[in-house]
């Protein structure tokens, strides 16, 4: 029994580093040593459709009218943890991507809870350090499906809005089932950089994944 508790610990942390691996394997992670990967499901001229594990997040929230402050606010937060603000006082590697969670039923004019994460590096998947403030917290991705939609150029709030009308506009001319409730924004690039820029929007896929062949 203890020879099995010790491969099934094991085996758990080979899956994180799995799926928190090297960035020479993904394409558009040029800036981080450790890049979310992924299994591709399907894909069309479109949108895609991919696979996740389960991964944790160290995630904070802000309220604001507009993303691009709201993130500006946050990003400072958790780069804050990134760089020592934390119980073991240890420096943790910026990975990609970056994530904005962002509601779908904001009222004109209202406020919106928006909810930044990076994601943690496979040495801290099983233990991060707490974090010292507060507002800072981990969150975990659940085994999920995403509808994808890719895009360069910077994330703002604009140019986030636009594309997340685009995907879903394409989702829904095949009838595609999708949790409507929100969407994630998700940059893959530090502000320095200025040319190959990747961002995306993600949607969750509820049910079987559709992804016609192109026309």
């Amino acid at each position: 029994m203890v020879y099995f508790s010790g491969f099934v610990g094991l085996l758990l942390i080979l899956t994180a580093e799995a799926r928190i691996g090297n960035s020479s394997e993904s394409s558009f992670c040029t800036e981080s040593r450790e890049c979310l990967l992924y299994d591709l499901v399907c894909k069309n001229d479109d949108y895609e459709v991919r696979h996740y594990d389960s991964v944790k997040w160290v995630s904070t929230d802000e309220e604001c009218y507009f993303m691009d402050k709201a993130t500006y606010t946050a990003f400072g937060r958790l780069f804050k943890y990134i760089t020592g603000s934390n119980e073991a006082g240890v420096n943790i590697d910026m990975t990609a991507p970056v994530t904005v969670k962002i509601e779908e039923k904001k009222k004109m004019w209202a406020s919106s809870v928006f909810t930044l994460s990076f994601l943690l590096p496979s040495d801290y998947q099983m233990t991060p350090p707490q974090p010292t403030d507060e507002s800072v917290y981990f969150t975990e991705t659940p085994d999920m499906n995403v509808y994808v939609r890719s895009y360069g150029g910077w994330m703002m709030s604009l140019t986030s809005s636009v594309n997340s009308m685009l995907l879903k506009r394409d989702l829904d001319k095949v009838q595609a089932t999708y949790n409507k409730d929100y969407h994630y924004a998700v940059g893959y690039d530090s502000p320095m950089k200025i040319l190959n820029r990747h961002n995306e929007v993600w949607y969750m896929v509820e049910g079987e994944p559709v992804c016609p062949t192109s026309s």
